[in-house]
């Protein structure tokens, strides 16, 4: 993606030289402007030297005296009063750039999440934008929660902006989708008939048809490219009454992506709204153990993995393809269970999993 250039001057033009330009072109004198506006001579030279602005009542004289319309006039002040304050927030943002650097903007605009800029000011500039702050001491505030859920699990203070931003690119993409109110019941429902899409083995089937029994009932899931240095592969929170299930593909085989989608539904049906999710490696701890739980066991009965063990020779992929198919699931699903679980070694196994490629 070819980087932009900032066309915003950096300089002001007052308002009081495009006054004086046109004194000058009509002959006309500071003296005579103040006779022929009833202003003060001393008010004419200050707007001049741009110790005064031109107001709405001022810019109206104008309008009748040059014939140039009020808002013309209006305009000059008002630009130079952006510029102003514009130049000011400039000058301030340069003493967060160290900032700018921690975030992967390079992947970000090769994503095409962001544009990219010759100039470092004007690409702090975008990624205020992009996180919807208005300097890095906001990002700070805004994003202080998620800095404490993701300290809890491995390397937090070294990929914060990494995190942020992939959270927030779910954010963004999730107020795309439109959803119902949040059932509960429906959504549990909702997972049952989901799980029969485990045997989809392309995304462009599946995917819009998660998406969308999930948003019937109140669930956005989003799918959005992991960032360098961030070791996510789901989250979990609420917008509003939306709950949000966002993953990052991050293992690229079938039977992560569908556990980690799992796991964070376990999060929405037995956790609060308030909390957080964000899921990486080496996570622990009771809540995450109910997820962990709910996926395995919503994924593949425990019953029914009893059954298949108790005749299983240890080894047959022919096995488990009857298995998974008498279950109705992706076989590499079923795989991926069994090395998690010590059953199977790995790789053993593997070319029954499906594996995805962002494109």
């Amino acid at each position: 993606m070819s980087k932009k250039t900032s066309y915003i001057p950096d300089y002001l033009v007052l308002p009081g030289e495009v006054l004086e330009d046109y004194l000058e072109s009509y002959g006309m004198t500071q003296a005579e402007l103040a006779d022929r506006t009833g202003m003060a001579k001393k008010t004419i030279n200050e707007i001049i030297k741009g110790k005064a602005a031109i107001t709405p009542d001022t810019a109206f004289k104008f309008e009748r005296v040059f014939n140039r319309p009020a808002s013309f006039w209006s305009s000059l002040e008002r630009q130079f009063q952006e510029d102003q304050v514009r130049l000011a927030e400039k000058a301030k943002l340069s003493v967060h750039l160290e900032w700018l650097k921690r975030i992967p903007v390079r992947a970000m605009s090769s994503y095409g999440w962001i544009s990219r800029f010759l100039d470092p000011i004007d690409q702090l500039e975008e990624m205020l934008r992009f996180f919807g702050i208005a300097s890095p001491d906001q990002w700070r505030t805004v994003w202080e929660e998620y800095q404490v859920v993701y300290r809890q699990t491995q390397r937090f203070e070294t990929c914060a902006e990494s995190v942020s931003a992939w959270l927030r690119q779910g954010e963004i993409e999730a107020q795309k989708i439109s959803c119902g109110p949040f059932d509960k019941k429906g959504f549990q429902d909702a997972l049952d008939e989901i799980r029969f899409l485990t045997q989809e083995e392309d995304p462009k089937v599946f995917c819009p048809k998660l998406v969308a029994m999930c948003a019937r009932v109140g669930v956005a899931v989003i799918f959005v490219r992991e960032l360098p240095k961030t070791g996510v592969s789901g989250a979990t929170r609420w917008i509003g009454d939306k709950a949000l299930i966002q993953l990052s593909l991050r293992y690229k085989s079938n039977d992560q992506l569908w556990f980690t989608f799992f796991h964070e539904a376990g999060h929405i049906v037995k956790h609060g709204k308030k909390e957080i999710f964000i899921e990486g490696n080496g996570l622990d701890g009771e809540k995450e153990a109910e997820a962990n739980k709910f996926s395995s066991e919503r994924l593949i009965n425990p019953q029914d993995l009893r059954r298949f063990l108790a005749c299983w020779d240890g080894r047959s992929l022919s096995a488990i393809v009857q298995f998974a198919s008498e279950i109705s699931i992706a076989p590499g699903i079923v795989v991926g269970r069994l090395q998690h679980d010590g059953l199977l070694r790995i790789p053993h196994g593997n070319k029954l999993k499906v594996y995805y490629e962002w494109h």
